[in-house]
């Protein structure tokens, strides 16, 4: 069985992605910040190092099939050596990219993501392009907790939100197949819901009634500058969640084609989850 690197191991998808792949007999390897408080599988092979240190990656790569690539930051500053250093290691890489990537502007018009899809031809690629991540409604987690408001941009905002598990799931298939090399796969859950459809299922989950207060456009970029996006990519998430209102996210096929099963819902995301909710 192959060797696959998986980076951003103790992520959100990454963690799902390394049990998958050890369910299926692959031998993983992680690359971690602190070991010590990884708390990966004993099976899982770890190197301590950080994704944006060259040397960690090229150490981490060695001697692997395939590796798993999560560029975690909102700028795509000091990617290029990082990937280099990877692909001169090992060639195919599934990377975890974004839905807003459009392939008829040059890959800067796309942000990070674009940009290190573009330093990633050349080698074996997968692209993987999810549409929100229903995990990322944690971020009103404590607006739950505290009070019974929560205030949002463009709440009629539509998205195709996918579950984490789904992304990493077709990240598995995607590292153990090579018929997978070259293609974009675009990822989404089952159903459009607005962001004050996804309140209302989360109030229901958890058991609290909350209602939506819609936040300025100066309020939302605030809030993404206050996370770390420079005011490029703070702006253009704005906009983008303001067209979402009347262009919403699309529902593709590509979780249950892939996986030949139903993508997860947001309902039961919303279920596994609602203690997050909780006080």
């Amino acid at each position: 069985m192959p060797t696959v690197l998986v980076t951003g191991a103790t992520g959100r998808v990454g963690r799902h992605l390394v049990n998958d792949l050890l369910d299926a007999g692959t031998t993983v390897r992680a690359l971690v910040r602190d070991p010590a408080a990884a708390a990966l599988p004993e099976a899982v092979e770890v190197v301590h190092g950080d994704i944006t240190d060259e040397a960690a990656v090229d150490r981490a790569a060695a001697g692997t099939d395939a590796a798993f690539l999560l560029w975690p930051s909102f700028s795509a500053e000091g990617a290029q050596p990082v990937v280099a250093a990877l692909t001169e290691q090992v060639s195919r890489v599934v990377y975890l990219s974004s839905l807003s990537v459009r392939d008829d502007e040059p890959p800067a018009a796309s942000g990070v993501w674009g940009e290190v899809e573009d330093l990633l031809i050349g080698s074996d690629w997968t692209f993987l392009r999810p549409s929100g991540f229903a995990v990322n409604t944690l971020g009103w987690a404590e607006e739950f907790r505290r009070g019974n408001v929560v205030r949002v941009s463009s709440p009629e905002a539509g998205r195709s939100l996918i579950h984490q598990r789904d992304i990493a799931a077709v990240a598995a298939v995607a590292l153990l197949d090579d018929k997978h090399i070259g293609q974009k796969y675009l990822l989404t859950g089952p159903e459009v819901l607005t962001q004050t459809q996804q309140v209302a299922i989360l109030s229901e989950a958890v058991g609290k009634p909350m209602r939506i207060e819609e936040q300025s456009p100066a309020e939302a970029r605030q809030a993404m500058l206050d996370l770390g996006a420079d005011p490029t990519l703070a702006d253009s998430s704005v906009a983008y969640w303001a067209s979402l209102v009347t262009n919403p996210e699309p529902v593709t096929t590509t979780v249950p084609d892939l996986l030949n099963r139903p993508a997860l819902t947001f309902q039961a995301w919303a279920e596994e989850h609602a203690d997050d909710f909780r006080n």
